[in-house]
């Protein structure tokens, strides 16, 4: 008979051999009182250092321990959903396994779920990263809450525990694991954080570049059409297309003024070719929204039952 689980602790990992081994016994340590009703899945993400085989042993000597090897490095967003498969708890938590976060937090996590919330993010309050990391995140999650209507400072925690049927509800793709809590938000689950340790990198380094910043721009866009615009995208591209409309009518009103004034020719004005540009965008804009609501109305085709008659017997 299977046991039960009650507590799932999903780590992807990639090229993190100086840490996994102390991570995993410092899980097991801190969550010590869920004894055999806890479970760890390691996942290991491609990794090219001797990651797989240091996991390999502690699963051997450790029942709570699962390990999972992605053929290559599919991303971190890849990781998470193996992981989410895999997992049996009716409690999900996820970190990152560079020894970052900090596990003696998880029971915090999880008495913050008890008050009735389905997802609690970490913020790292403290956070230990040099500052060309710091400050895109800040801006980052600055830029998120405002567009998203969720306020957390830290949207992009490793750090999270989850109700089992929010992660019913989550298609992570490309790198949308950064948009988790929005996702959550918008699909009406009551999302919150709380603040967290956060430790100095002791070992490897950053697996996130300066690009992050652009990706990040691109999967809260696909974060915002899946969620929040998915059944009116019109509101989406149809507000900035009437501002692009509304900016390049007034350029072309004023130039049209000057005109009739007499005030020297407008067809060399730089003002002119903008007030166009911005006319034409706009108006694509506008079409594109139309386009997206005709697709998202459109009834699913009718069935129909296919007549057997004249057919011959398959035999």
């Amino acid at each position: 008979m299977e046991k039960r689980i009650d507590l799932s602790v999903v780590v992807p990992v990639f090229n993190e051999e100086g840490s996994v081994e102390r991570l995993a016994e410092w899980i097991g340590d801190a969550l010590s009182d869920h004894g055999d009703r806890l479970e760890m899945i390691f996942v290991n993400d491609g990794s090219t250092d001797a990651t797989p085989e240091i996991l390999s042993r502690l699963q051997a000597a450790d029942s709570r321990i699962l390990l999972t090897n992605l053929r290559m490095n599919f991303g971190k967003a890849a990781a998470l959903t193996e992981g989410f498969r895999l997992a049996r708890g009716a409690i999900v938590v996820t970190m990152d396994g560079d020894l970052q976060d900090d596990p003696s937090e998880i029971p915090k996590l999880l008495a913050e779920l008890d008050k009735g919330f389905d997802i609690v993010s970490g913020w790292k309050q403290g956070r230990r990263d040099p500052w060309h990391k710091t400050i895109p995140s800040k801006f980052f999650n600055r830029v998120t809450s405002r567009v998203s209507g969720l306020s957390l400072n830290d949207h992009n925690s490793g750090l999270k525990a989850y109700r089992r049927e929010v992660l019913e509800h989550l298609d992570l793709v490309g790198e949308m694991h950064r948009f988790i809590t929005v996702m959550a938000h918008w699909q009406g689950f009551r999302v919150t954080e709380i603040p967290v340790k956060h430790h100095p990198r002791e070992f490897g380094q950053s697996k996130y570049g300066a690009t992050r910043v652009f990706k990040g721009a691109l999967d809260l866009l696909t974060a915002l059409l899946t969620t929040r615009y998915n059944l009116r995208p019109l509101h989406l591209f149809g507000l900035a297309g009437l501002t692009f409309v509304g900016l390049g009518f007034g350029l072309l009103m004023y130039l049209t003024v000057l005109w009739f004034l007499g005030l020297g020719p407008i067809g060399t004005r730089p003002l002119l070719f903008l007030g166009l540009l911005l006319t034409v965008v706009g108006v694509q804009l506008v079409s594109t929204g139309l386009l997206a609501e005709l697709i998202v109305r459109r009834p699913p085709p009718k069935r129909t039952r296919a007549s057997n008659a004249g057919r011959e017997p398959h035999l």
